[in-house]
């Protein structure tokens, strides 16, 4: 089975109408029917649960429609990596290519598993250039 990291990018999408939702659904698609595992730093609870109260507070997300999405994004079975297990590689890689820790979170666990890491942080990919070929933004995601 394919693995695929995903970061809050990708799965706010699942939930919210953005740009490349569509694109985003194929991956939440091939998870629901057991064709990828889908991998994330633990990370990612804090920062869907920011993104949830961001949009809830300024964008008008009504406040039962965030605690279902909530509820739903808990009910997911990702492979969850802790932080403190990542960190050594992700500040490395930070340093490296000059890009927050918490991007290179995402990119230590994509590293270390040998598989993609898609988001929708176009200037993130773009950064890494040929540097990272299995980071790939959403919008060129098959």
């Amino acid at each position: 089975m394919d693995k695929i990291v995903v970061d809050s990018s990708v799965v706010i999408k699942w939930f919210v109408v953005e740009p490349h939702s569509t694109q985003a659904h194929t991956i939440l698609s091939a998870y629901q029917s057991h064709s990828v595992t889908l991998l994330a730093p633990d990370l990612l609870y804090a920062e869907m649960g920011n993104i949830i109260w961001k949009k809830n507070l300024c964008q008008g997300l009504d406040g039962t429609d965030a605690q279902v999405i909530i509820d739903t994004f808990n009910a997911l079975s990702l492979v969850i990596t802790p932080t403190a297990d990542l960190l050594q590689d992700a500040y490395r890689l930070a340093i490296t290519y000059q890009r927050t820790v918490f991007d290179s979170l995402y990119l230590a666990l994509s590293q270390r598993e040998q598989c993609n890491f898609v988001t929708a942080d176009e200037k993130l990919v773009n950064a890494l250039g040929s540097n990272f070929p299995g980071a790939v933004w959403i919008g060129n995601w098959k």
